[in-house]
């Protein structure tokens, strides 16, 4: 039977639609969150960008957590880690596997919106770790941390970059949130991407084979199954472009021409001008300093950074003052 522990089902996640896409569209400057590309053809499609070679994020964290788990597992001695917006929970194993093997990791959570993806993340994982408690929390990471199991030495991960989606504001009130559920001297870690070089960072959002350009058409996709919209896709052209001062990437969606898309679900139209721009993502890139400073002003104490050999990606260990 598989553990899962369910606080956000379908009514919730459709009436969250409903808003985001309301307040979103009916915007000056329209903008759409990043989650709703997530039905199972955008998560195909974010495998899909995770393997380009364009795409370094993935790989530079994986490469940090290959030579660095043991590490962290020595430093920390977690006897729960906890991880949100867990996916496939994939990169994790090797945290699961260096704490095991220190001897003192008795628990995995793994949070998701997805109760389908996470019910089989959740069943792979007791199949592949039959000594290890795990139990999947069907939550939004940043509704439902108060659900977290409560002390026992937890570490909570949160990787992948995904820090750098949300907006600044967003991103003080997340981890003060997680400050909030840790007792103290417990621990988070998190994966960020470094500012660098525009030559690097671009393509990885507008990759050549244009299966980027496809996943940000995949909100308007959802939208339209969802809602019963009359988005037509191919009538927008991917755009990402760099932010410069607040060190970002932008994705966006470029009307290819004046159209007028009916929202049915919403009682709703929409108009946008020819070239208009709707805002679907950012990505926020981090410079050190910025990370420790963020970190502290949210309780943590920056404890250890590491970066993978070409200095793309880092990954912190903090620990709850």
């Amino acid at each position: 039977m598989v553990n899962l522990e369910t606080h956000l089902d379908e009514r919730d996640l459709a009436a969250a639609l409903r808003a985001d896409v309301r307040t979103g569209l009916t915007a000056a400057r329209k903008w759409l969150p990043p989650k709703w590309f997530y039905d199972a053809r955008g998560s195909e499609l974010f495998e899909e960008i995770t393997e380009l070679p364009e795409y370094y994020p993935t790989r530079a964290e994986r490469a940090i957590l290959l030579a660095r788990a043991g590490e962290i597992a020595r430093i920390t001695e977690a006897k729960t880690l906890v991880e949100l917006g867990s996916g496939s929970s994939e990169k994790t194993r090797l945290l699961l596997d260096a704490l095991l093997a220190h001897g003192t990791l008795g628990a995995f959570v793994p949070l998701d919106v997805s109760a389908s993806a996470l019910a089989d993340a959740v069943t792979r994982l007791d199949a592949a770790y039959p000594a290890l408690s795990v139990r999947g929390i069907v939550g939004d990471y940043t509704r439902h941390l108060h659900h977290l199991p409560d002390g026992g030495s937890r570490m909570i991960a949160f990787l992948g970059g995904t820090i750098g989606n949300l907006l600044p504001v967003e991103r003080a009130e997340f981890l003060a949130g997680v400050r909030d559920v840790l007792d103290a001297g417990e621990w988070l870690l998190l994966g960020a991407d470094l500012v660098k070089d525009v030559r690097t960072l671009l393509p990885a959002y507008d990759d050549a084979a244009g299966v980027t350009a496809d996943f940000n058409r995949n909100v308007l996709r959802v939208i339209n199954h969802h809602l019963d919209a009359g988005f037509e896709p191919e009538r927008f052209d991917h755009v990402a472009v760099w932010d410069d001062g607040n060190e970002w990437i932008e994705m966006r969606l470029r009307a290819q021409e004046a159209m007028r898309v009916p929202v049915r679900g919403l009682d709703l139209v929409v108009d946008f001008a020819r070239g208009e721009l709707l805002r679907t993502e950012i990505s926020a890139k981090f410079r050190p300093e910025r990370l420790r400073d963020e970190l502290a002003t949210a309780g943590f104490r920056l404890r250890q950074r590491w970066t993978d050999d070409d200095g793309l990606f880092t990954v912190c260990l903090a620990q709850a003052a």
